[in-house]
């Protein structure tokens, strides 16, 4: 046996990185308070190769946690205010005319980076929407019929506000299958919003992030090394059955007119080997499918108009199917 690797199989290079990835929360608490459960899922999604759907009011700190978090694992991002008039183009880059070499080259757009923030991206029309379809399933941007490759690692983070839906385009279907999580920012709670208060009150400035202490604590390397032992995490046949189960169940219940395809399966899957192996485990229990269940499935599902005006809500239906659907021993 390799001496860097332990009984249960992981290695030593995995061990550091898990130990830089938990030091993340810390790291990113110096810029953004009370977020923990978005930047695990965020974490998560880069171990999937996955994106995310961040949803919350305007001014919970959406932008400033993508931000934190690329400092803190030392990686490029880049933001994209999404308005009805952006152009694909404005996305994924042109060719451009250089006069002086009589031939057109190639401006990347702001695609081309680790971490690209996708601002109220619901306020841009769908041409310009799907012009990140290529980018987050193919990792790559065809433009004049030649592919570009994008860096890696590379995640969307994509903001949507859940008010003032006027003059917006909701993202179909489709496209919201291809987003691995949605993440719910919440208004923070009071304690929260008093230290909050308190930071800028004695000087923080959230567009000077070195100012306020956020240091790189990890890296591409240690993301390489947490896929691969991610890869390594054991699923048991019953826990594979008991995904198919929950998502199965979504396409029963009578309160939604749509339900987990199998895509949603495979996501729920992917993202409970990852929050196993965060949570220092070599295999996959009911509980880390349960804990991923709401963030991986609530954007896959569609609400019937009569459950809706009810009040019944997709988190609301998945917990109820999550209660019922028998756990494995």
């Amino acid at each position: 046996m390799d001496p860097t690797t332990d009984n249960a199989g992981n290695t030593g290079d995995a061990d550091t990185a898990r130990a830089s990835l938990e030091a993340l929360r810390a790291e990113i608490a110096k810029a953004v308070v009370g977020q923990d459960p978005a930047v695990t899922g965020l974490v998560v999604a880069l171990l999937c190769r996955g994106h995310v759907l961040l949803e919350g009011v305007p001014g919970v700190a959406k932008t400033l946690l993508v931000r934190a978090l690329a400092s803190a694992l030392e990686l490029d991002t880049k933001r994209v205010q999404f308005t009805p008039d952006l152009m694909p183009s404005d996305v994924t880059g042109s060719l451009v005319y250089d006069a002086r070499a009589a031939e057109f080259s190639f401006q990347p757009g702001p695609v081309f980076t680790n971490l690209l923030l996708a601002d109220e991206i619901n306020r841009t029309p769908p041409k310009t929407q799907s012009s990140l379809l290529e980018a987050m399933e193919e990792r790559q941007v065809t433009v004049d019929g030649t592919p570009r490759l994008l860096p890696d690692p590379f995640l969307v983070a994509a903001t949507q506000n859940p008010v003032e839906y006027e003059g917006t385009y909701p993202l179909p279907e489709a496209q919201l299958d291809r987003f691995l999580l949605k993440l719910t920012i919440p208004l923070p709670s009071r304690q929260d919003e008093i230290d909050v208060l308190t930071r800028h009150a004695e000087g923080f400035n959230p567009r000077d992030l070195h100012a306020a202490g956020v240091r790189p604590v990890a890296g591409p390397a240690d993301l390489e090394a947490a896929r691969a032992a991610v890869a390594k995490t054991t699923v048991s046949p019953e826990i594979t059955a008991y995904v198919v189960d929950i998502c199965r169940a979504t396409r029963e219940s009578p309160s939604l007119t749509l339900g987990v395809s199998p895509r949603g399966a495979t996501a729920l899957l992917a993202t409970a080997r990852a929050w196993a192996w965060l949570t220092g485990r070599d295999y996959v229990t009911p509980d880390d499918v349960k804990a991923l269940a709401l963030p991986t499935l609530r954007h896959r599902v569609q609400l019937r108009p009569e459950a809706e005006m009810e009040g019944v809500t997709p988190d609301s239906v998945i917990n109820a199917i999550l209660a019922h659907v028998p756990v494995p021993r």
